[in-house]
């Protein structure tokens, strides 16, 4: 199971207008037990973007990192972590 413990929200900013929707980038900090096989110990961050558009949402794209050096890990989440990652985002959007 995923503990976020600490985030940042920002809006991708889209000057051309080539994107439909609005994007946001998240950087999401993990507390992962040690017996966990994501574990690292520099630590695991989150990098999402989501798209808002029409009232919809969803998870465009996430990659996991090492949290001291943005190192890119080579894991995926369980569809289940996933879905909760796409729930925490929608949750903690910026007000509009």
């Amino acid at each position: 199971m995923l503990t976020f413990t600490e985030y940042t929200v920002e809006y991708i900013r889209d000057p051309f207008g080539i994107i439909s929707g609005k994007r946001y980038e998240f950087f999401i900090q993990l507390d992962v037990p040690e017996e966990d096989e994501l574990y690292e110990e520099n630590g695991v961050s989150i990098r999402a973007v989501v798209k808002v558009e029409g009232g919809e949402f969803s998870l465009v794209t996430y990659d996991l990192l090492e949290t001291t050096t943005g190192r890119l890990l080579d894991f995926d989440l369980e569809d289940d972590e996933e879905e909760l990652l796409a729930q925490f985002c929608k949750e903690h959007l910026p007000e509009e």
